[in-house]
Order: structure tokens, then C-alpha cells, then sequence
């Protein structure tokens, strides 16, 4: 599987390392607006070809798939001009700005029968598995407490007046779509759609929300996500039952250990994830989707990416957190 990535920053570095890893995958070109971006990358990873213009990386015949890592904004337009030129694509999270987006996307996608991804780390992930193992050990579900913070060295930069593209309505940013959206996957891929969603955000004065939290009622129990960029926290995600808990130590994103108490017995400790970069397992699954044309387990994945976008679209309606992207 020939790929080629959109973007240059950070995320691209990460996930160029986790492919190197992978047999039949490779990266053979890439594309930034302006090429001198791109060489360092280019050469640390020995990608032979840059493109400064996104038609001619559409139309180069040696890229099975594109990878989309731009601003969130411009991830819709990318990839549908990647799945028009029969591309198929991976588009790193959020999916989209809106629902409706999403769901243009995933038509296009089965009407052209090419494969489409989200690219959200942790639902791929072994920990994930054994979270699903161990849950009935639980018990009836009575509380869920997910938090996700990092402050950001950009909310610095808005804080002087700047307005990164990372806190910007413009480009679909806020601390809902770029890191509690980790919470809201790894809940929704355990527990399905909730029954109502409600967000109450600490905002700045342009409209984009900076910290909060997310509560999910489901019929049993409430889930509550908690994400922020203005600070730092204790990153977990704690699972309570009425037998024990659950806790996944380190939060949402990497799920790197989870320890299980049940009563009174000794807490117990599993992990069987065995790469430190964690990014390799959700391009190990897009390798084998894509190698086995399995386009029902593809189909199952957009579903689950198009349930999460109805939520986040309702938790940003709830807060009053509006975008560009919403008056298109």
C-alpha cells in the first residue's frame, strides 16, 4: 500500500515512524504548500517525491492511499477531492467539521467502493480488547469519569491576542474536536450512542471553546468527558461498576495499562500493547482492511466515526460553539 500524506507537522512525523514499522506500507510522496516544509521530513523518512500542488498528487498513479492531516477545516474538501480521483483515505481526527460533511464523505466513499478512515488511535488499540474482556467483571455500569487535558503552547499564543488555527472557529479547532474526542471515541466504542449529550466549555471571546466537559446519559449510567488545552491534569479514565472499577492509566489517548479492582482483591494490571508508538496499531488495521478489501469492517468504522461527529455536532450545538463550516 503506496501512501501520501497531506501535512508536515508533528502527527505526520509520528505516523511515518509507526509505517516504517509496518510491511507492505510506504510512504512515496508528500504535499505542503511550500516544499522547503516538507525536505527535512521528507528526507528523514526517504520519501522521494514532494508536491506543492494537491491536483498532482491526486492524479499520481503510484498512491493507493491519502493521508489527511491539514487543519481540521479543510479535511472534508481534501478528502473529497482524494475519493473523486479514486484515492482511498485515511483523514486524521476529527473526520470533519460537521455531520453533514461526514456523511457526504462516506457516501462518496461507498459509491466510488473505495475505503475511507478516521484516524483515531485508540479504538485500534490491544488495551482496547482487553477493556472489553474485563467489563463484565464490573458489573451494572454506574459512572464513567474520562479526562483528557494538555495545555497547549498555542493557547499561550492566543492569550497575547494571536489566534492559532488550533483555537480558531475559521479552521473547526477548540479543545472539543482536537483532544476530547479521544474521551468520546473510547466511550462510544465501549458503550455505543448515548441518549442525550451536554457540554459546558470555558470559551474564549472569539466563540472557541478552550476547556470542558461533556456528559453522556446513557439508559444506566452517565459518562462524563472532560477535555482541556488552558491546563493540565492527571490524565485518566475511570470505569465504576457496582462490583469494582476500571481504571486506564494515562487517559483516552495510548490507554497504556489498565488496572482492575474488584471488591476487596488484589488489583489487577494488564497491558498488551507491545509498540511504544501506538499509532502503528490503527495503521495496522488499515493496512489489513485495505490488503483484504474488507469493506464491511471499513463500513462498521464509519459508522462508529459518523455516530461520534452526531455528538460532537450536539455538544458544540449545546455549548453554542459555532463554525464556519456550519453556515456551508
Amino acid at each position: 500500500m503506496n501512501i501520501a500524506t497531506i501535512g508536515t507537522g508533528s502527527i505526520v512525523d509520528a505516523i511515518l515512524s509507526a509505517i516504517n514499522e509496518l510491511e507492505d506500507v510506504t510512504c512515496t510522496a508528500m504535499y505542503s504548500r511550500k516544499r522547503e516544509t516538507a525536505q527535512e521530513l521528507a528526507g528523514k523518512y526517504g520519501v522521494d517525491t514532494i508536491y506543492t500542488d494537491l491536483e498532482s498528487l491526486f492524479s499520481d498513479t503510484n498512491v493507493d492511499l491519502v493521508y489527511i492531516a491539514s487543519p481540521n477545516s479543510m479535511h472534508y474538501e481534501q478528502a473529497y477531492q482524494a475519493l473523486q480521483h479514486g484515492k482511498h483515505v485515511v483523514c486524521e481526527k476529527p473526520f470533519t467539521s460537521t455531520l453533514q460533511e461526514a456523511e457526504t464523505l462516506i457516501a462518496l466513499a461507498k459509491e466510488k467502493n473505495l475505503l475511507l478512515f478516521e484516524a483515531i488511535s485508540n479504538i485500534h488499540l490491544p488495551n482496547i480488547k482487553v477493556i472489553q474482556e474485563q467489563l463484565p467483571k464490573l458489573g451494572p455500569i454506574k459512572l464513567i469519569q474520562c479526562n483528557y487535558s494538555q495545555y497547549s503552547r498555542k493557547y499561550n499564543d492566543l492569550l497575547v491576542g494571536e489566534t492559532p488555527n488550533v483555537f480558531n472557529p475559521h479552521f473547526s479547532g477548540g479543545a472539543l474536536m482536537d483532544i476530547n474526542i479521544y474521551n468520546l471515541h473510547l466511550v462510544m466504542n465501549l458503550f455505543g450512542s448515548p441518549n442525550t449529550v451536554s457540554y459546558t466549555a470555558n470559551k474564549h471571546a472569539n466563540g472557541i471553546d478552550t476547556s470542558g466537559v461533556v456528559v453522556l446519559k446513557y439508559p444506566e449510567f452517565i459518562a462524563e468527558c472532560v477535555g482541556a488545552k488552558d491546563t493540565n491534569s492527571m490524565n485518566f479514565v475511570l470505569i465504576q461498576g457496582e462490583k469494582g472499577y476500571l481504571q486506564v492509566v494515562g487517559g483516552a489517548n495510548g490507554c497504556r495499562e489498565i488496572k482492575l479492582q474488584i471488591g476487596n482483591e488484589s488489583a489487577e494490571a494488564y497491558n498488551a500493547q507491545t509498540k511504544s508508538n501506538w499509532l502503528y496499531y490503527e495503521w495496522e488495521a488499515f493496512r489489513d482492511i485495505h490488503a483484504s478489501g474488507d469493506h464491511k469492517r471499513c463500513y462498521e468504522l464509519l459508522e462508529h466515526s459518523q455516530s461520534v461527529m452526531s455528538v460532537l455536532m450536539s455538544a458544540r450545538k449545546d455549548a453554542g460553539i459555532v463554525f464556519t463550516a456550519d453556515q456551508c
